[in-house]
Order: structure tokens, then sequence, then C-alpha cells
């Protein structure tokens, strides 16, 4: 069986693309298609399939809701925000996220101090 190295990065982007949407959603109420292009200017997402599942997911589980606006260029749009749960989530979240990349980084580190694994 051969791995691709593309396999492993999509479930990594994936891994953390919940975190990210809901740090953007946080800085106020934000429109679905800006999520969209602020992911995919990053690299973080590629489909837009991808991204209203995970929006549905968050406003079910309480974390985000969304007020309709109208749009002076067409059909109304609805626009997300965080609910008081959803800043208590990401707060959490951002708990696990320094601890993940303090761990990560203590265990790269240390194949760079002379335990090199990728020349075995």
């Amino acid at each position: 069986m051969v791995m691709k190295v593309e396999n492993t990065q999509v479930q990594m982007r994936k891994g953390i693309l919940e975190f990210c949407i809901l740090h953007i959603i946080s800085r106020g109420e934000v429109y679905a298609s800006d999520m969209l292009e602020e992911l995919t200017s990053v690299k973080m997402i590629v489909v837009e399939g991808t991204l209203y599942p995970l929006l549905t997911r968050l406003r079910k589980a309480g974390l985000v809701e969304y007020k309709w606006v109208e749009s002076k260029s067409g059909p109304p749009r609805k626009y997300y925000k965080l609910t008081e749960e959803g800043y208590n989530f990401l707060s959490q979240l951002d708990s696990t996220w320094v601890e993940l990349i303090e761990s990560t980084n203590k265990i790269i580190k240390s194949n760079t101090s002379g335990n090199d694994t990728a020349s075995k």
C-alpha cells in the first residue's frame, strides 16, 4: 500500500477547519462566501460543499447563529455570528491548540537534535 502525502495533508487541514471557521466568525458577523474566500486564500478549503455542512453542524450544536440581511444586488444573505456558547467553545479550543503546537514542536525539535528518523 502506497500512502500519498496529499491525502494526509487534506486530513490535517480538515482536522483544524472547524477551529478556523469559528475563529473567522468570532471576529463579527460574516457572510459564508467571505469565509470561503478567506479559507481558500490560505489553502484551508477548496470546495464550497465542505463549508455549508460544517456551518449547519455548528448551528445545530448551538455554537453559531445567523440572520438574514437584505441585499441590494440579489437575494437576502445569511450572516453568521458566534453564540455565547460558541465563544466558550472556541476558548477551550484555543487552549487545546496551544497545547498541540507545543507538543508537536517538542516532537519535531527532538527529530532535529540528532535523533533524525528520516535517515533510518
